[in-house]
């Protein structure tokens, strides 16, 4: 409740504002935010996904390999731009003069500041009895006779409040601070503000933000974001509506689910664990155009490399050489990441009570973020090797339901996962024989079509005929290959189903003896 009651104040106060300060907020980039649909909260689907984060690899650890939001993700769904200077700077231990300074507003406490009052926001408990739309009218109305009319100094301390409270309030949400004043020191020259990757900086935070204990379930950060992750449509937490609208997060609807959280979660962890392999949607862009998109366009140069992030101290790196296949490639063996708190400045500085550049502190990360950090390249043509040693890193911790934690030592996991690539293989594998005969039927219709130009003076087939009739047969006894090899990872996969069933049927029946004895 209290997202969705962060979302409407933050939309009350945009809306609120004269046709002029709306315009600024546009320019600086936040204005497909308000574009956006109030989205109705879905807690069981962020913590599913939160409890299957690894904090080490900034990325999730599902049963079929990692995957990574990224900055297309936050582009495309979000609308904000992923792409300008790196959001670093100060940060101090103290913001009561700078706040004084910049928004005329008084801080009684060390690091917080709730400034919708400033922005006539006063009553903002809803009525009984009121409708969503009457309650935004109503908040649009009183936070109108409050704010400057033309520009003006005024009009400044306006935009810079609304700007704490968007930033505090809806994007960058911290626990137990309701709106911070982190960023107040990049806000001071306004006409700077839209050439910060205020995206990037998000995506930092909600990396950060997954990071947090499982055993937390409040839904801080802008949560439409991982709602509309469209990596996994058979969960079917939500729909495409309203085709052709952008940013994608305009047209999700989420689905009303009306069981209680625990049992909602249950089912979400057990369909997780059982999602066909198949149906994990890779690359969801492919199909998606750039038109009314014109934010895409500069962070194109961002999109397919590993990158840190920035959002003052947490820093956080992106790493997509563990996804290389949403990039359409096949994934090689990587090194997988390893905390090193001694060397990484990221989010285990938060709490630091000194004054602190972060541009000094944290020189090497912001020169990756400058020169666009590092392409992702794979030319392997199998995931089997990765998979192996993705299987001997996590085994069995992949899997979150009960139903599926009994497989401890991964067998399980490392079969779907090889089985799961193999089908990958012989599709591939399939297709090329299915161009190949094409391109062979046609160099053939040719020759019996010119009588001549595919033939030889003497009648035997020409060159070209001959290697693609060559090429035909290899690629067939592949295909043939590659389809005996999945039909044994099929059985021994099921073979090992078998044995865990049987494996549990057996432990159930020596817990009920010593349940009777005892």
């Amino acid at each position: 409740m209290r997202d969705r009651v962060s979302w409407t104040l933050v939309l009350a106060a945009f809306l609120a504002f004269p046709p002029f300060q709306r315009e600024r907020v546009e320019e600086m980039g936040f204005g497909e935010i308000f574009r956006i649909e109030r989205m109705r909260v879905d807690p069981a689907l962020i913590q599913a996904l939160r409890s299957r984060w690894d904090a080490e690899a900034s990325a999730f650890a599902f049963p079929w390999g990692h995957m990574i939001p990224s900055l297309e993700d936050v582009g495309r769904i979000t609308g904000l731009r992923v792409y300008g200077w790196a959001m670093s700077g100060y940060t101090y231990p103290c913001y009561h003069e700078l706040a004084e300074r910049l928004l005329d507003l008084p801080v009684e406490r060390r690091s917080s500041l709730v400034p919708r009052e400033s922005l006539g926001l006063y009553e903002v408990g809803k009525n009984s009895g009121e409708s969503e739309d009457e309650y935004l009218a109503r908040l649009d109305r009183v936070s109108q006779r409050e704010l400057a009319s033309e520009p003006r100094p005024q009009a400044d301390l306006d935009l810079r409040r609304f700007l704490v409270l968007l930033l505090g309030r809806l994007l960058f949400v911290t626990r137990g601070d309701a709106v911070h004043c982190r960023f107040l020191p990049l806000l001071e020259d306004l006409g700077e503000v839209g050439g910060y990757a205020w995206g990037a900086a998000f995506l930092a935070h909600q990396f950060d933000g997954l990071s947090a204990s499982e055993r937390q379930t409040s839904t801080s950060g802008f949560y439409p974001f991982l709602q509309a992750y469209l990596h996994l449509p058979a969960l079917g937490r939500g729909d495409l509506t309203r085709l052709g609208l952008v940013p994608i997060a305009r047209r999700w609807d989420s689905r009303r689910d009306t069981r209680h959280f625990s049992d909602q979660l249950e089912r979400l962890q057990e369909a997780i664990d059982s999602y066909p392999y198949l149906d994990v949607v890779w690359q969801p862009y492919l199909g998606e155009g750039d038109e009314g998109q014109p934010w895409l366009a500069q962070a194109r140069p961002y999109f397919g490399r590993s990158v840190w992030l920035h959002a003052l101290n947490p820093m956080l790196p992106l790493n997509l050489f563990l996804t290389q296949r949403s990039l359409g490639l096949r994934q090689s063996v990587v090194e997988f990441p390893v905390r090193d708190c001694f060397r990484r400045p990221g989010r285990s500085f938060r709490g630091l009570h000194d004054t602190t550049d972060w541009r000094e502190r944290a020189r090497e990360q912001i020169e990756n973020w400058e020169h666009k950090g590092k392409a992702v390249r794979s030319d392997v043509t199998t995931d089997d090797a990765y998979l192996q040693a993705y299987t001997l890193k996590y085994g069995g911790k992949v899997y979150k339901s009960a139903r599926h934690q009994v497989d401890v030592t991964g067998e399980i996991t490392s079969l779907r996962a090889l089985l799961h690539s193999a089908v990958h293989d012989r599709k591939a594998a399939q297709r090329q024989t299915t161009e190949l005969r094409s391109e062979l039927e046609r160099v053939r219709g040719t020759g019996a079509g010119g009588a001549s130009s595919s033939r030889s003076a003497g009648g035997s087939p020409s060159l070209l005929e001959a290697r693609l009739a060559g090429a035909v047969l290899r690629a067939e006894e592949a295909q043939r290959h590659l389809e005996e090899r999945e039909r044994d990872l099929q059985l021994t996969t099921e073979h090992a189903m078998e044995l865990q069933g049987e494996r549990d049927r057996l432990r159930g029946e020596a817990q009920a003896t010593r349940s009777e004895r005892d």
